[in-house]
């Protein structure tokens, strides 16, 4: 991720095609990094975590994506505006040759590879920190480091019982793509798939769409031929205005109470209120627009608000509870996998719908999002809650090893 991060910013080529083409390599290899970390880190916390708190310990590492878009916003808009101070450009009216000036290759390039930062920073923690004891002990076998593991982390002295091992292992010892496992939870990885996958599309189109939204709320410029540093100045001012006011609230939201409400009824609620907001916004996209801006931004924080004190955080929360230790972190990635894959269509389907600036093209994106939001929703019935229970209940294991020592 920090190699990546840093190569991004790099970028290089003759050509403009070449420098995105390169870009585009480093990025990929990039989210090759975060891709792993997802389930990792979702993992690591599920399994060390007892089960009265293990949702909100688990929701607050995903809440740390909220204090990320935080300063992400801070740090594109500071440099931008550092570089708008000391190098202040003509508009595009002015001079069309200087709109697009050397300042702004610099900005994005240094924006990238702070982001290089966070990974740099946790590297040597992540170094020292002890594989799970779970799979320590159930997959790889050895209980006895497995105890030294959790003596460590704990400040415990923990006795390990070889024989109850063996049951446990042996008992739970099917791969993903097995009869058993289809028949345990095949429809649990179908509902975890499926609305991470759905969710995706109506939250990224919306983040796609923000560049037209924040005109039509007046948080950025109307004008047309803007300087690039300016318009990154005014969408990143922007974005961390709703940021702060809906997207960070509603994560830490979750946090305080998941363990109260659940993961099942926290996602069915803001499946449901996202489609809520979105279908009015797509219906009442021209008035809103036109004559009650407040109503419109109030509208659209608060669907950022409930995708994150909703699936947001509850679809990083389930796939790390609901699957057994051997493949909990597989199940977790091809979750997230599957969210990605909505992310891209969404990204689509809003560049197809939006690129015109055509409001009514708008209006249906919007709604189109409403849909897919309810589809989520109804999908969300695949998943039972996990709220109280330890993973071994969650994933059978324990009934099974039961069985297993009664034979």
């Amino acid at each position: 991720m920090a190699v990546c991060a840093i190569c991004s910013g790099l970028s290089f080529g003759h050509t403009r095609k070449a420098v995105i083409g390169s870009l585009c390599f480093f990025r990929f290899w990039l989210g090759f990094g975060i891709g792993g970390d997802y389930p990792l880190s979702a993992t690591i916390m599920s399994e060390y975590a007892n089960k009265k708190t293990r949702g909100a310990f688990i929701a607050a590492v995903f809440a740390m994506q909220g204090v990320g878009i935080i300063f992400a916003g801070l740090v594109s808009m500071t440099l931008s505006a550092i570089f708008l101070h000391y190098n202040p450009a003509p508009t595009f009216a002015e001079n069309p040759e200087l709109s697009t000036q050397w300042a702004g290759d610099y900005l994005w390039r240094i924006v990238l590879m702070l982001g290089a930062l966070p990974a740099i920073v946790t590297f040597y923690w992540r170094m020292k920190m002890p594989e799970t004891a779970r799979y320590t002990a159930i997959i790889a076998g050895n209980a006895k480091q497995a105890a030294l593991d959790m003596e460590q982390v704990l400040e415990i002295e923990i006795k390990t019982e070889h024989d109850k091992l063996s049951h446990f292992k042996s008992a739970n010892d099917y791969k993903l793509f097995s009869g058993e496992f289809f028949r345990r939870h095949g429809l649990h990885l179908v509902g975890t798939a499926t609305t991470w996958f759905f969710l995706d599309i109506a939250f990224y189109s919306q983040n796609l769409t923000q560049k037209d939204i924040f005109q039509a709320i007046h948080l950025t410029s109307s004008a047309k031929n803007v300087n690039a540093l300016r318009e990154v100045f005014e969408i990143s001012r922007a974005m961390f205005v709703v940021a702060l006011l809906g997207t960070f609230p509603g994560y830490w939201f979750t946090v305080v109470f998941i363990e109260k409400l659940g993961r099942y009824l926290i996602q069915l609620v803001g499946f449901f209120m996202m489609s809520v907001f979105m279908l009015i916004l797509g219906i009442k996209y021209d008035y809103l627009r036109d004559h009650n801006h407040m109503l419109f931004a109030v509208l659209f924080g608060l669907t950022f608000f409930f995708a994150n004190f909703g699936p947001n955080s509850t679809t990083f929360v389930l796939p790390a509870e609901l699957f057994p230790t051997r493949v909990r972190s597989t199940c977790h990635a091809l979750s997230a996998a599957s969210g990605k894959t909505g992310a891209i269509v969404g990204a689509f389907v809003v560049q197809t719908y939006t690129l015109s600036q055509d409001t009514s093209k708008i209006k249906k994106a919007l709604i189109m999002m409403a849909f897919t939001n309810m589809l989520g929703f109804f999908f969300t019935f695949l998943v039972p809650e996990t709220k109280g229970k330890s993973l071994e209940e969650i994933s059978g294991e324990n009934e099974r090893a039961d069985h297993e020592e009664k034979r």
